[in-house]
């Protein structure tokens, strides 16, 4: 479309209109389209000529919303799927071997973790992790069995930030593909592909659904890669549903103003909590006081949502703070429009030993802050109440 604006590509990107001219999207709940002949059926299970088949395979709605992503982050093709990590597990499958190696980021997604640790290995195929604050570490790590480079950024608990232009001219040189799980970003802040990335994933579920309402994920990027990967999910079933992938469209109409909410509370929540007594250390993109905070205002049009924050008196403090918050929500999930706190030490990251949480950054006093649409007063309110609360708790204790 000639409208090059985010917002605008994110509302007017929509199918053709059906023969009942309907304004929005209808949604297509059908397993599967049906031909005119024998000849158009066999040109479509040919590949000769492109339509729709089987909803595993493609719809209307998948493609509307495949599409949308596509554009926004300046991508050349894309698949979606049934959940964030139904796209992580299928784009390695899909694009490794038996022997193959992959080089990431030590802080990632617990569940991330554990497919680089637990299954892949089972298939030959092995990880070595690098430090985040040691971008030194990655080229001595490569070896001619490397194909891919992953990282998240921000990170998933910590909120550290990834110079991804580094990232990009690494895997160049070195002939790697460049893998970025944009989730806690969202196209609208980050895009990585103009810093080199060969491919992007989201957990849709979170910030472009922003409502944790429905299920999704979606990988973009170069249109071979994609290739390979909708052939994997194609034979293997990891596809989203029509529903929602309708749902998670409409989502995008709002993300920009969305997204601008959520980033506007979080840096206030984040002022407010850095000069707070009970609070050890607060961690989000844009503080100035964040360790790759040029980085993060270099590649990054706004800080994100997400606050890592460690509260004073460890694991117990950190416990006693969520059982005294009274609003917001205690949850796994996160970029919903409500506030949600997390404990990623026993939830989201409970699966990794206790070195493993120390070295992706994960201490037991660490709490993840989701920060969601409800007016930034009264989210600070009942965060400052709950630490209140929680402190005086750990002192009757003690």
């Amino acid at each position: 479309m000639s409208n090059k604006n985010f917002e605008t590509q994110a509302i007017r990107n929509q199918m053709d209109r059906s023969r009942y001219q309907e304004h929005s999207t209808p949604l297509y709940l059908t397993s599967s389209f049906v031909f005119e002949d024998a000849e158009e059926m066999r040109a479509a299970f040919s590949e000769e000529k492109e339509r729709n088949i089987y909803s595993r395979f493609s719809n209307p709605n998948t493609t509307e919303f495949t599409d949308k992503v596509v554009q926004m982050e300046g991508a050349e093709a894309g698949y979606a799927f049934a959940t964030g990590m139904a796209a992580v597990f299928s784009t390695f499958a899909a694009l490794l071997s038996s022997g193959d190696h992959i080089v990431s980021a030590r802080s990632v997604f617990g569940s991330t973790h554990t497919l680089f640790t637990k299954y892949f290995p089972k298939w030959q195929i092995e990880t070595s992790y690098f430090d985040i604050n040691k971008p030194e570490e990655i080229e001595p790590l490569i070896t001619p069995a490397t194909k891919i480079l992953y990282a998240e950024s921000p990170t998933n608990p910590g909120v550290d930030v990834i110079d991804l232009e580094l990232l990009g001219n690494i895997a160049k040189k070195h002939n790697l593909l460049l893998v970025i799980d944009n989730c806690f970003a969202t196209p609208y802040i980050q895009q990585p592909i103009k810093f080199g990335a060969d491919l992007v994933i989201h957990s849709a579920t979170k910030l472009m659904d922003g409502q944790g309402r429905v299920l999704g994920g979606v990988v973009v990027g170069k249109a071979e890669l994609v290739r390979e990967i909708y052939l994997f999910s194609r034979n293997t079933g990891p596809a989203l549903s029509p529903f929602n992938a309708w749902v998670l469209s409409k989502s995008l109409e709002t993300l920009a103003v969305r997204v601008e909410k959520h980033c506007e509370n979080a840096l206030k929540v984040a002022e407010y909590l850095e000069g707070h007594e009970k609070i050890e250390k607060v961690k989000y993109p844009f503080l100035v006081s964040h360790p790759q905070y040029e980085i993060a205002k270099k590649q990054m049009k706004l800080g994100g949502n997400i606050i890592a924050v460690e509260v004073k008196g460890g694991l117990e403090a950190g416990r006693n703070f969520l059982n005294a918050l009274k609003m917001c929500s205690l949850s796994a999930n996160l970029g919903d429009t409500r506030t949600i706190v997390t404990h990623p030490a026993s939830t989201t990251h409970s699966k990794l030993s206790a070195e493993e949480q120390l070295a992706a950054g994960i201490t037991p006093g660490l709490v993840r802050i989701s920060v969601g649409l409800e007016h930034v007063e009264d989210i600070i309110q009942d965060i400052d109440d709950a630490l209140e609360d929680g402190s005086q708790k750990s002192e009757v204790r003690n």
